[in-house]
């Protein structure tokens, strides 16, 4: 007899549907390159999300379908994107000054660790032959009001990506609000993490197992 192979949390575009029921009706959003992007296909009913992307884009929608893309029409990790009504474009120096003024209300950016604090690794592993791509993400995590990352809860080799403290290099401290991983969904408190959701299949005692700093319920 064969064993039915049981699935373990959420798959990625389940993770980007976790996000987007998160994000209030009516949110200017910007979306990190990567897992980020997902984000975009997802608008829940009866709301309106306004993605902006800071190479000069506000109404970014869902990924076209194939062949009917667009190359002049492209996010900020040079991926196909469609526009909504009333979606306007803009020079990349006024984008940053969307996001510098503090006008975008959820940034969502992948990660490469996150601290127990909400401190932010996801630009360089600060190894010698890192190739430096931090990107808009600093002006991110000091421009919009709230920052939300999506993430494998570990590393391909199974490490943790929750951590006591950052050993890569930070993108910005206390900046990270809620975590939404393959596993869990975990805000971000003062007290520590405390996890919202579990995802399917995942108790507690595994979601502690898989992660390094400590978790609360």
């Amino acid at each position: 007899m064969v064993e039915k192979q049981i699935n373990i949390g959420w798959s990625k575009t389940e993770m980007a549907q976790n996000v987007a029921m998160d994000i209030p009706d009516g949110s200017y959003v910007n979306l990190g390159i990567g897992m980020p992007e997902m984000v975009a296909d997802f608008v829940p009913e009866g709301r309106e999300l306004i993605y902006q992307t800071e190479n000069g884009l506000l109404g970014m929608g869902a990924v076209p379908i194939a062949g009917q893309e667009d190359p002049e029409l492209i996010n900020a990790g040079k991926k196909p994107v469609t526009t909504i009504p009333g979606a306007c474009f803009f020079h990349h120096a006024d984008s940053f000054t969307m996001i510098r003024g503090g006008h975008i209300d959820v940034c969502v950016l992948g990660a490469m660790q996150i601290s127990k604090q909400g401190d932010l690794a996801n630009w360089s592993t600060g190894a010698a032959n890192a190739i430096p791509a931090v990107g808009g993400a600093m002006d991110l995590v000091a421009g919009v009001k709230r920052i939300l990352v999506i993430t494998q809860h570990n590393t391909k080799d199974g490490k943790p990506k929750i951590l006591n403290q950052c050993s890569y290099p930070l993108t910005g401290k206390g900046v990270v609000e809620s975590i939404y991983t393959n596993l869990a969904i975990i805000d971000v408190k003062d007290e520590g993490l405390y996890v919202r959701k579990l995802g399917p299949n995942v108790d507690f005692e595994y979601l502690q197992k898989h992660t390094e700093a400590k978790l609360y319920q």
